[in-house]
């Protein structure tokens, strides 16, 4: 979801996510369980400059390869792979931390947030992102100026 997500913070606001300044925020006084930054592998020199960027700041970057179909669409969906990642890894932590703006993970936060003692934190651009995806976190954070980079 990132990629997708690095594009709405550009339509957005016309700057680009510090990914440096989210990581000081969401991981104050917390221990990281797990962090993992989800990507399209379209085998780009930046894109790799980029996947090294996360790395270094803590995340386990996941790739999933870019697919042309013959019809000349594209295919390169993380949904289900973040879906499971986090059901499997939401045992082990009390907090869950999910920087999406897609409405698709209003049943995986619900699903999360029933478990007695568990919150999920959203993060997204306020006018990007779906009102059941805000409604169903225990916590939205508006991705604004101050998490942007210049």
């Amino acid at each position: 979801m990132w990629p997708k997500l690095v594009d709405h913070y550009r339509q957005a606001y016309g700057r680009n996510f510090d990914y440096n300044k989210f990581w000081a925020r969401v991981t104050e006084n917390r221990q990281v369980v797990t962090a993992i930054a989800y990507a399209i592998d379209k085998g780009d020199k930046k894109q790799r400059e980029f996947q090294n960027i996360l790395r270094a700041i803590g995340f386990e970057v996941k790739l999933k390869p870019f697919i042309t179909r013959a019809d000349g669409s594209a295919k390169g969906d993380w949904d289900v792979g973040i879906t499971i990642d986090v059901l499997d890894h939401s045992a082990a932590a009390d907090v869950v931390v999910l920087v999406s703006g897609d409405g698709d993970f209003d049943r995986l936060v619900d699903r999360v947030r029933s478990v007695p003692g568990k919150t999920v934190e959203v993060y997204g651009v306020p006018a990007l992102t779906a009102t059941s995806l805000m409604n169903a976190a225990s916590q939205f954070m508006p991705i604004e100026q101050e998490l942007l980079l210049g």
